[in-house]
């Protein structure tokens, strides 16, 4: 009868015996050492131009190693059967040229238009989006315009003669960055950005002056203009001309004296479609040997739109 051998030492006797790339315990045996290899570029190095999740990203690196060292385990050849899935849409996503537009800003309540400036001669399909999830219309050769339902259905129109959106009575909430994306008849993509910015007209500032009193021959004048917008630009001018750039704010001061001081200081607030100002007269009173200063506040609105992008009435 052949003597008992425990289970350990037959389990040694195997380790002793495997060879040392070989696993006795069921696992995947190590990937062999390859030469060095002149540096190429990593997988990740690729496709990182696009935003793939880290977990296919993980996949295609393992692959890549895998099909290197001729030794694939089942889930390396789990990620390879996805990658040959995922594959086509990744090259037909880098396919697509992207542009972008100069910014169009409109007046609200006003009609824009949004039109490239190098739409191709033929394609097969045209797509405006107001967000990358939602169309606005789309136009395919020999067919009608298809008008998504949303708020623009009744407030847009599509000029088939250069791709233009004409958008009416355009509101803040429509600003966007609108998207056309183009299929040419080669299959090929490209995409339009289109940036829009709506504002409302600028309101009538109002301008106030704090009057304090240094002594009988000065004063210090704290001027400050106020609108309740505050996205928007301030300028100053005086009967001399413009004050300083450092004084081009919401608040500035001031210390005059009888002989140097304006008789007037306007503030003009703008918008890159709008402006408008208000003038405040100051005057000094001389009497006894000492002066004091009065101002009335007097508005004078002008709302001037300003052209900018393609607008029309």
């Amino acid at each position: 009868m052949a003597p008992t051998v425990s289970v350990s030492a037959r389990l040694d006797q195997l380790r002793t015996m495997a060879p040392t790339d070989v696993s006795v315990s069921g696992e995947d045996p190590p990937l062999t050492k390859m030469p060095p290899e002149p540096t190429r570029p990593r997988i990740q190095d690729f496709w990182s131009r696009r935003s793939l999740s880290s977990v296919v990203l993980a996949c295609l690196q393992h692959s890549w190693e895998a099909l290197e060292s001729s030794m694939c385990s089942r889930r390396r050849e789990w990620c390879l059967a996805l990658e040959l899935l995922l594959l086509p849409h990744w090259f037909l996503a880098t396919s697509i040229q992207g542009h972008s537009e100069s910014p169009v800003n409109a007046l609200s309540g006003r009609n824009v238009r949004l039109q490239i400036s190098n739409l191709p001669d033929k394609y097969k399909k045209l797509t405006w989006f107001y967000t990358p999830e939602q169309k606005i219309v789309e136009y395919e050769e020999s067919s009608e315009p298809n008008y998504f339902k949303s708020k623009f259905k009744d407030k847009v129109k599509l000029d088939l003669t250069n791709g233009a959106l004409d958008i009416h009575n355009v509101q803040k909430e429509d600003s966007s960055t609108y998207l056309l994306r183009v299929v040419k008849v080669t299959g090929n993509e490209e995409e339009w950005q289109v940036p829009l910015k709506v504002f409302d007209p600028v309101p009538k500032p109002v301008v106030d002056i704090k009057i304090q009193k240094v002594n009988n021959s000065c004063y210090y004048l704290t001027i400050s203009c106020v609108v309740p917008d505050q996205s928007v630009n301030y300028s100053w001018r005086a009967d001399s001309g413009p004050l300083p750039k450092e004084l081009q704010t919401s608040v500035f001061n001031v210390t005059i004296g009888p002989q140097n001081y304006s008789k007037f200081y306007t503030c003009e607030v703008s918008n890159p479609v709008s402006n408008s100002s208000s003038t405040v007269p100051v005057t000094i009173h001389d009497s006894a040997g000492s002066f004091r200063v009065a101002w009335t506040a007097v508005w004078l609105v002008v709302i001037v739109p300003t052209v900018s992008g393609l607008l029309w009435n």
